[in-house]
């Protein structure tokens, strides 16, 4: 399949318009519509049905859509890595769930300090996959949250996060200063899908595998599932400021171990520039805790976001 193809593809899927992605990509709209075409035919299906708003996917495009993101990124940082032969090298740092996006800024200065010229690519990952792309090659350093199974991986802590519970704004909990994780019980839940690392669904869930609730692969997809269809769950406290919005409270949770915010890579792999920034990722997170604790003691544990 041709790249220049799934690009068009992936910008009309997440458009939902053939004019606004011929405007992304700054085509015209003939060229578009025939690449989508030469698409289909190649594939032998078509991939959207014409709507009055736009274009929708067919069942045939929604199972294209994840696959196509997929080798446009897996092409990318092929590109990268040979560029990096012959250029300066971009290192690419995986996210899960905000972990540690508070300390960024500090730990590229940090970094660019340590290494002068060094240049980093942030790729946010579901949460379905708690190594954000790490064991496949998709990332050279990943932050993230334990648990979840780190067998080939070196795991360096740098901190933990009190838990919040996303509730339904008008929920009776939703008021409280505080709640139990026990409170939660009996209530809908979002999961995460089968096939996600046993020991993060289990962690995140915090009840039994047969509790009922949607099942989510983002933490937008959990939010949406907490406003329209009255899902309960719970997020690291972090999430009570980058995801506020009307219709969702976020209360502090107890009886439930903290998020241990990590960073990881692959075991036996040696790379000065890997080093370099888990190591100003680490200071950066170091001097967060030390502020923290000058500015209200107790608020922060190791790093800690802020409660």
């Amino acid at each position: 399949m041709d790249l220049r193809a799934l690009h068009c593809f992936v910008a009309v899927a997440e458009e939902g318009n053939f004019g606004r992605a011929a405007v992304r990509l700054r085509l015209a709209q003939p060229p578009l519509s025939r690449r989508i075409r030469e698409l289909e035919a190649d594939l032998g299906c078509r991939l959207f049905e014409r709507i009055p708003t736009g274009a929708r996917l067919t069942p045939a495009g929604e199972v294209l859509l994840p696959e196509a993101r997929d080798l446009l990124e897996r092409a990318e940082r092929a590109r990268e890595r040979v560029r990096g032969t012959v250029a300066d090298r971009v290192l690419v740092l995986g996210m899960v769930a905000g972990a540690g996006l508070e300390v960024g800024p500090a730990a590229l200065a940090a970094l660019r300090r340590m290494r002068p010229g060094a240049r980093v690519r942030l790729r946010e990952a579901a949460v379905t996959d708690p190594t954000a792309g790490l064991r496949e090659g998709r990332v050279d350093l990943a932050l993230t949250r334990l648990p979840f199974d780190t067998a080939g991986l070196t795991v360096r802590p740098l901190g933990e996060e009190p838990l919040v519970a996303a509730v339904p704004a008008d929920d009776p909990l939703a008021g409280r200063p505080r709640l139990h994780v026990a409170e939660l019980a009996d209530r809908p839940r979002f999961r995460l899908p089968p096939g996600t690392d046993a020991r993060w669904r289990a962690y995140w869930l915090a009840a039994e595998e047969e509790a009922p609730g949607p099942v989510v692969a983002s933490v937008e997809e959990c939010l949406h599932a907490v406003l329209w269809e009255g899902a309960v769950g719970l997020l690291p406290a972090g999430a009570a400021l980058r995801h506020a919005r009307p219709g969702i409270a976020f209360v502090p949770v107890g009886g439930h171990p903290p998020s241990r915010v990590v960073t990881a890579r692959l075991a036996g792999v040696t790379d000065p520039l890997v080093d370099a920034l888990a190591d100003a990722l680490d200071a950066a997170r170091q001097a967060q805790a030390g502020q923290g604790r000058r500015d209200a003691p107790g608020q922060l544990r190791g790093g800690a976001a802020r409660r």
